[in-house]
């Protein structure tokens, strides 16, 4: 996915910069990249869908922290 925003584009020639040149904190900037690009799509499609019910919030918080089986039934 391109970087759309300034401040992602920077992390990810950031975290371009840390790989290539084999950088300790590499698996770090590349995880915070992932953050920011997660975060930016999730902003960008709620903010053009309807609001979601309490129960739609749960489970995506869920899947989040990694709660969710693979099935993707919440328990």
């Amino acid at each position: 996915m391109p970087a759309s925003s300034p401040d992602l584009r920077s992390s990810a020639a950031r975290a371009g910069a840390a790989v290539r040149w084999g950088k300790a904190n590499a698996d770090d900037v590349r995880r915070e990249l992932a953050a920011q690009r997660i975060s930016e799509y999730l902003q960008k499609t709620l903010a053009s869908a309807p609001p979601l019910t309490n129960e739609q919030r749960e489970k995506l918080a869920l899947l989040l922290h990694g709660s969710i089986p693979s099935g993707g039934a919440a328990a």
